[in-house]
């Protein structure tokens, strides 16, 4: 036998070790992780990019005109919590949030209870019991926990829920009862007795109902909430359908259609509806991302329907949060990237008109207190 000595071998050794690291690529010789820079290990979901572009940049401390917040959620959680809450509300400029609790029955009352700690800067919105919807019957009881809410001390109802299978924001969930159901009338109806206005969430945005594939430029966000794998459920423009018959059938009751009714692909859809039915309003909650990416057609869209738009955050409570909401509405500073926001596009400024700014800001929520003035 023929032997072969080590030192030989050598050269063999260190090319099979180079081909290992080459091919592992995470791994260094100590073991230890190594992130790879380059672009084909990329992935789109970890893109955070930064502008380099020598632009102004505009940090907008507080909201230029007084705020009414109409689309927030129960983020206090203690009571610190809610004195910090109302602390930044005073430094920015917020007069007012609107906590859309979704809740009734004792889970309502103790929620509106935490805020009752400060009278004037918040109001409660109830939900609706859809308990025995699918029998006989059904409507009497759910007005009556309506208006016991309402005696509590609800101002408002939502946010209401609806992607394509029913209403199911609150609980117990109605599956398969849509708000043109003509179970919801006497709902609707107590509405409009009471003179409470309706926060209703319809559909998604467009890009969660798109192939989840390469032609996708809302992907990332889109694939997240994404609906075009749901079997059984109401299509965007069936959602929109039920919401213009729901409106329509129901003159004296207001709706506010949050998140623009999800039409930023498409803002003449909202439009169209803004026309036909006064008792129709739009907030602009956590939509900042989709409307933004268009300037010039948002800002065209916010000047022309300036007296049925209200401003919403539905992003927590943080001093970022808002001030990046006033930065994108006030100014007209291009290009912000903000992680906050999911999509891998950039935004821009709307430097929305004074008078405009200010009816979003707060006038028109004002008028939608006082439904009965419509």
């Amino acid at each position: 036998m023929k032997l072969i000595k080590i030192e030989s071998l050598l050269p063999y050794f260190l090319f099979a070790f180079t081909l290992v690291l080459t091919n592992c690529g995470e791994k260094s010789i100590t073991g230890e992780s190594e992130e790879i820079p380059i672009p084909e290990k990329l992935l789109l979901k970890d893109f955070r990019p930064h502008s380099i572009y020598n632009i102004p940049v505009t940090i907008v401390n507080k909201a230029k005109y007084p705020v009414i917040d109409m689309h927030a959620h129960d983020y206090a959680r203690s009571a610190d919590g809610l004195d910090e809450w109302v602390k930044t509300m005073d430094e920015l400029g917020i007069e007012k949030s609107i906590i859309l609790c979704k809740e009734h029955g004792k889970k309502f009352d103790s929620i509106f209870d935490v805020y009752a700690k400060y009278p004037g800067r918040f109001e409660v919105w109830c939900g609706f019991d859809y308990t025995g919807y699918e029998d006989p019957g059904f409507g009497p009881a759910a007005a009556a926990e309506l208006e016991r809410c309402f005696q509590k001390g609800a101002r408002g109802v939502g946010e209401l829920g609806d992607k394509g299978k029913g209403l199911y924001y609150s609980k117990p969930p109605a599956w398969g009862m849509h708000s043109d159901d003509p179970r919801m009338d006497p709902l609707w109806e107590k509405c409009a007795e009471l003179g409470l206005p309706v926060n209703i969430h319809i559909a998604e945005p467009k890009w969660m109902y798109e192939k989840m594939d390469s032609t996708n430029d809302g992907l990332m966000n889109a694939y997240k909430w994404r609906l075009d794998n749901q079997e059984g459920i109401v299509d965007h423009q069936g959602m929109i359908d039920i919401l213009e018959r729901t409106v329509q059938r129901h003159p004296k009751t207001t709706f506010i259609a949050c998140h623009l009714a999800n039409c930023c692909y498409n803002l003449d859809i909202i439009g169209e509806l803004l026309d036909k039915y006064p008792n129709l309003y739009i907030d602009i909650s956590a939509r900042y991302a989709e409307f933004c990416a268009i300037p010039r057609t948002a800002s065209e869209f916010f000047i022309k329907y300036q007296d049925r738009i209200v401003y919403g955050t539905d992003m927590g409570r943080n001093q970022d949060m808002y001030t990046i909401t006033f930065r994108l509405l006030e100014t007209a500073n291009e290009h912000i990237y903000d992680d906050r926001f999911s999509y891998h596009w950039p935004l821009h400024g709307l430097d929305l008109p004074d008078k405009v700014l200010e009816k979003v800001y707060r006038k028109n929520a004002l008028k939608i207190f006082n439904p009965r003035e419509l």
